[in-house]
C-alpha cells in the first residue's frame, strides 16, 4: 500500500506539475499577457534560469548532498522514519519554506548579496517563468535544498515529493500573469476566504507587490512580501501589505538589459554594460531612477529598494510623481 501511495505521489509531482506549468504557459501566451515585454534577450534569460538549476544544480546539489550525509552520518539514515506522514509534511514545509524565506529577505536587506538575486527582479513583467529566474549562484547556495535533502536523507522522503509539488505549484501560480485571485475580492460572499488564503499562502496579488516598480502608490512593497509558498511569513516578522491590488509597473529602475549569462553567472561572467550592477566596476547597489508617470508601462522600469547615501547603501522609496 506504502509503495503504491508513493508511486500516485511521484507521478503526480511529475505529471501534474508539468501540465501545470505547460497549460499556463499556453494561456499567458495565448491572452498576449506578457504584451510584447519579452525580448529576445529577457527569454534566454528566462530559459537558461529555468533549464541549469531545474536540470544540473539542484539534481547535483541533491545527489552530493545524499552521497555526502551517508559517508558523515552513516547512522542517522532514516533515524525519522518512524514519523508520520501527515507530520513529516508540515515538517519539512515549514523548515524549507521558513529558510527560504530568510536566504530571499537577506538578499534584500543585505547589500553585497544583492547582486546575487537581481536577476529575479530584472524583468519588467510577471508570468510563470519569474518563478525560477534566478541567478545560478543564488539557486547553488538556496540553503533549503540543503536542508530538504537531508531530511530526505534522514527518512522523510515520501513528505518531501508531497511539499515539492505543492510548492511549485503555489509559487508558480503566484508569479503567474494569470490573476486567478481576483474573484476571491470582486465577490463578497468570497472575501471571508479571500482574508485567510491571502494571510496564508503567496497569491498573484501579494507576490506582485513584491515586484512592483514603487512603494508609493500603496500597492507595491518591495521591501516586503517575501514568502514563497506561505506568506504568513510576512505576517509574523512584520513585512506584509495586502492591498488587493496589482501594481501597474514592474521591472528595475535602473535596468540596462544585461546580457543573459552575465545575469545567470554573475560574478563569473560580468556585464558589458557600463554603469550596471553586473558589470566589471559595476556598484554593490545602484541609486535607482525615479519613474516618471509616463513610465508605468515601460518594459525597462523597477525599483528594488537600495540607493547611495555617502556611499553606504541603504533601502529608498521611490518617488513615482512628476
Amino acid at each position: 500500500m506504502i509503495q503504491t501511495i508513493k508511486h500516485f505521489i511521484d507521478n503526480i509531482n511529475a505529471l501534474g506539475f508539468s501540465t501545470l506549468v505547460l497549460v499556463l504557459g499556453i494561456l499567458e501566451f495565448s491572452f498576449g499577457l506578457y504584451k510584447r515585454k519579452w525580448p529576445k534577450n529577457e527569454r534566454w534569460v528566462d530559459i537558461a534560469c529555468f533549464t541549469l538549476p531545474k536540470f544540473v544544480i539542484r539534481p547535483l546539489v541533491a545527489y552530493y548532498t545524499l552521497t555526502f550525509l551517508p559517508w558523515a552520518f552513516a547512522d542517522l539514515k532514516n533515524v525519522f522514519g518512524w514519523v508520520p506522514f501527515f507530520w513529516g509534511v508540515i515538517i519539512i514545509a515549514i523548515a524549507d519554506d521558513l529558510t527560504q524565506y530568510w536566504y530571499h529577505r537577506l538578499h534584500h536587506e543585505i547589500p553585497w548579496l544583492w547582486r546575487f538575486h537581481r536577476t529575479h527582479h530584472s524583468a519588467s513583467y510577471m508570468g510563470m517563468a519569474m518563478a525560477s529566474r534566478q541567478n545560478a549562484i543564488y539557486t547553488l547556495f538556496f540553503s533549503q535544498t540543503y536542508l530538504t535533502a537531508a531530511l530526505v536523507y534522514l527518512g522523510l522522503g515520501a513528505p518531501a515529493i508531497v511539499v515539492k509539488g505543492i510548492k511549485s505549484t503555489i509559487t508558480t501560480l503566484a508569479h503567474s500573469s494569470i490573476p486567478w485571485d481576483k474573484p476571491f475580492y470582486k465577490y463578497k460572499a468570497l472575501h471571508p476566504l479571500a482574508w485567510i488564503l491571502e494571510r496564508t499562502i503567496s497569491t498573484p496579488a501579494t507576490h506582485h507587490a513584491h515586484h512592483a516598480a514603487t512603494t508609493d502608490d500603496g500597492v507595491g512593497y518591495y521591501k516586503g512580501n517575501f514568502g514563497n509558498m506561505f506568506f504568513f511569513w510576512d505576517i509574523i516578522f512584520g513585512t506584509a501589505l495586502i492591498s488587493r491590488q496589482y501594481p501597474k509597473a514592474y521591472g528595475i529602475s535602473h535596468y540596462e538589459g544585461d546580457p543573459w549569462h552575465a545575469q545567470l553567472l554573475w560574478p563569473i561572467f560580468k556585464s558589458p554594460v557600463k554603469g550596471s550592477e553586473l558589470a566589471a566596476d559595476g556598484l554593490m547597489v545602484r541609486a535607482d531612477v525615479p519613474l516618471q508617470p509616463h513610465q508605468y508601462n515601460d518594459k525597462r522600469y523597477h525599483d528594488v529598494g537600495f540607493t547611495q547615501t555617502n556611499g553606504e547603501p541603504v533601502l529608498q522609496t521611490v518617488n513615482a510623481g512628476a
